[in-house]
């Protein structure tokens, strides 16, 4: 480019429009859901009473101390 700060300007700002905004990664499937910021506290206050209440059983260990 003759002008690459120019240049680097246009692509810093197309990037900017088109790939930084998370309806970019919804609709690629890299985020689960968009929270409006009005509903963040409830969604979390859920999220977080549902894992309350998890329970996830540890793998049976493959490697251990044998009995001597």
């Amino acid at each position: 480019s003759d002008q690459p700060d120019v240049t680097r300007e246009q692509l810093v700002k197309e990037y900017q429009a088109e790939l930084m905004h998370p309806y970019y990664a919804a609709e690629r499937g890299l985020i689960d859901d968009v929270i409006d910021p009005a509903d963040t506290r409830s969604t979390l206050i859920s999220g977080l009473a549902m894992l309350h209440a998890k329970h996830a059983d540890l793998p049976a260990r493959k490697h251990g101390n044998p009995p001597t």
